[in-house]
């Protein structure tokens, strides 16, 4: 098991069943999947492009990434329906938390001018999204192989039906939100 996933068992069980007065351990919120995605707009000049970002993305995750193709024709962006202008991967169960433990733990700090996550970035649900600038931060990727530094967005989907319940999910777990 898990580093994170035995925090989330014996720390932040109890801390959300005290908090939030739930009288049922199945109320309690929690990790359901992680969806990491990389936009490449462009993909749509040069085809080598996405396939960088595939590797990257492969070697964050760990899991080989399915390429996203455009849903409308946009004239303005040289778009046509079908074109790949992307990657995503997603993570569920133990390869889940590995990422999570890797995201909170070595790869958040590592963000230059790091303040905190902002506390807005939540659905209204419970569920989070982050934007990194860059895929340098993650310490699998070799600085001098990458072509292109590419931002990505890495959305944490959970049970909890309120951003509170999300916010005090991912607290329990670590996240380092920013002080208001």
């Amino acid at each position: 098991m898990n580093r994170l996933h035995e925090k989330y068992n014996k720390d932040t069980i109890p801390a959300l069943m005290k908090h939030f007065e739930y009288n049922n351990i199945h109320r309690v919120p929690k990790l359901v999947k992680v969806s990491v995605n990389m936009g490449v707009g462009l993909a749509t000049q040069n085809k080598a492009i996405l396939d960088h970002a595939v590797k990257d993305m492969t070697t964050i995750t760990g899991r080989k990434p399915i390429v996203t193709k455009a849903k409308k024709s946009i004239s303005n962006f040289k778009l046509r329906e079908g074109m790949p202008i992307g990657c995503k991967v997603t993570l569920r169960g133990e390869t889940m938390y590995e990422f999570l433990d890797r995201l909170i733990g070595i790869v958040i700090p590592r963000v230059r001018d790091f303040r905190g996550v902002s506390n807005k970035s939540f659905d209204g649900r419970g569920n989070f999204t982050l934007g990194l600038k860059e895929q340098t931060v993650f310490p699998e990727i070799d600085y001098d192989k990458i072509d292109a530094v590419r931002g990505m967005d890495i959305t944490i989907v959970t049970t909890a039906k309120t951003d509170e319940e999300g916010r005090e999910l991912l607290r329990g777990l670590g996240m380092p939100f920013k002080k208001n």
